[in-house]
């Protein structure tokens, strides 16, 4: 989630719109509970923005503690995959 607010605001539907057509997640009932811990940990910021096809949406921004996650999610994932790939490698050797 954090990744797709690094390019730039969203707005929660755009989210779970982009991950559904990813086949991640594709619920709109995990997509805002996730938006809603991100904001009280930090993470993430919101602001209202008036809309011209309804009522106002509330768009969602990575804040510095969420670019700090990120990082930090990015080094972990990528120590994670590499290990997968060395024992996936190892048994395929075999």
């Amino acid at each position: 989630m954090l990744a797709l607010l690094e390019d730039g605001d969203r707005y929660g539907y755009d989210l779970v719109s982009e991950l559904g057509a990813r086949g991640l997640i594709a619920s709109e009932g995990t997509v805002y509970p996730l938006l809603s811990r991100l904001r009280r940990e930090g993470a993430v910021e919101t602001a209202w923005v008036e809309s011209t096809s309804g009522p106002p949406r509330r768009y969602y921004s990575l804040a510095a503690q969420g670019k700090q996650t990120l990082n930090r999610f990015r080094e972990s994932w990528t120590e994670f995959r590499d290990t997968v790939e060395t024992i996936l490698n190892r048994g395929a050797k075999q």
